[in-house]
């Protein structure tokens, strides 16, 4: 997408966000059930999509949002219990590892015969990038009525009120039409430890089990489904109107996620988030003591409740670089670390970069040769895990 089209796209997407600022429900986002445990609870946070201006200090009320995950007993849907903030996050620059898979997935749909029609419609994420030029390239035209195919990359997380979100891409969805839904699993997020997953803005984290039963509260049956290695592993499923039988795809998924909706397993993201902070300061802290300057790259909004949680400040982390205009000259929220370019980063010749968004390794090593070697990787389940120095 050109940088114009995607301004003006993610420019509609923000206003349809921002217009749609209901009450946090007062039972589940899905179901409605009431009773719910407790499984994450961060305390108080910044705002996850809101960077300051770089010459403004942090406020002492910057981190005041609540934020905290907790997962319905009745139909197992973990979700964010409230959220206080009303800002949009500055457009981020779309990872190569995002649109190779988004290339890799309409392909596969198309094998699997699915992309039929000609008309399609999208439901967008504020983080994930467009399909619609693939299907575009494939014939298919733009509509805003009912479409032969309906997409939806990360974007369903995004509502507060998840079961007339549902019901809304259900009903966009033509007669002989196909939903493809693509979520970050809880499976993967509980794997993989990545408790900072949770963040304002994302309402609801799924597994299978759970989605197929608000589609078919909705009226729709999943019929197969795609796993991909982004993010740790992302799920896409492909959805139809009325009653059909899964495939051996969907019954793999399911078996897989076995035990996902028992908060004491939920429970151990805690843990994660309390080891990965603690990990992250030492770190950083140890890096600082030995005359290391420091830098990291990657403005993202899973980076905000770590660097709050672990106390990161310019004396630890000079900067972070960011490829993203809009949020360069801003800092990180909570924190006096300022967001620079990847100009910046690069003049700045930093002994270490911390990597903050993993799937960004590949395509980072590649445009910023002047780095091999400086690169360490954050991840939750092995927090600051370094890459050899040579």
């Amino acid at each position: 997408m050109s940088g114009s089209r995607a301004a003006a796209a993610h420019g509609a997407r923000t206003a349809a966000l921002d217009s749609d600022r209901p009450a946090d429900p007062a039972g589940c986002r899905a179901c409605g059930h009431r009773d719910s445990a407790p499984v994450l609870d961060l305390g108080t946070v910044p705002a996850a999509d809101h960077f300051p201006p770089a010459a403004t200090p942090p406020r002492p009320d910057e981190a005041a949002h609540p934020l905290a995950m907790a997962v319905c007993l009745r139909c197992g849907l973990a979700q964010l219990v409230r959220d206080d903030t009303v800002t949009a996050e500055p457009r981020g620059v779309e990872p190569r590892a995002l649109r190779d898979q988004a290339a890799d997935a309409v392909e596969r749909v198309a094998a699997a015969g699915l992309l039929r029609g000609g008309t399609v419609r999208e439901f967008a994420s504020p983080h994930g990038g467009s399909w619609l030029e693939l299907l575009a390239e494939r014939g298919f035209a733009r509509t805003d009525r009912p479409a032969d195919v309906v997409l939806d990359s990360f974007g369903l997380m995004h509502a507060r009120d998840q079961a007339a979100a549902m019901a809304a891409r259900v009903a966009a969805t033509a007669p002989d039409g196909v939903l493809l839904l693509q979520y970050h699993p809880l499976r993967t997020i509980v794997s993989g430890q990545q408790w900072n997953a949770l963040r304002h803005g994302h309402f609801a984290y799924y597994t299978l089990r759970v989605l197929r039963t608000m589609l078919r509260t909705a009226g729709m049956s999943v019929i197969t489904a795609w796993e991909f290695g982004l993010y740790g592993g992302t799920v896409l499923v492909a959805a139809v109107h009325g009653s059909a039988e899964p495939d051996d795809a969907v019954r793999r998924v399911l078996a897989g996620e076995a035990g996902m909706d028992d908060p004491e397993l939920l429970r151990g993201l805690q843990r994660a988030a309390d080891r990965h902070a603690e990990t992250l300061r030492a770190t950083l802290e140890s890096a600082a003591a030995r005359g290391a300057r420091v830098y990291a790259y990657g403005a993202a909004s899973r980076a905000v409740a770590l660097f709050c949680r672990a106390g990161v400040s310019r004396a630890l982390l000079a900067g972070v670089a960011d490829a993203a205009p809009a949020k360069q000259g801003r800092r990180m929220p909570g924190t006096d670390v300022p967001i620079i370019s990847p100009a910046e980063l690069v003049a700045a010749r930093p002994d270490r970069v911390l990597l903050t968004v993993p799937d960004l390794l590949p395509e980072v090593s590649e445009r910023f040769p002047e780095l091999a070697g400086r690169w360490f990787v954050d991840e939750p389940a092995d927090p600051a895990r370094e890459l050899p120095i040579r």
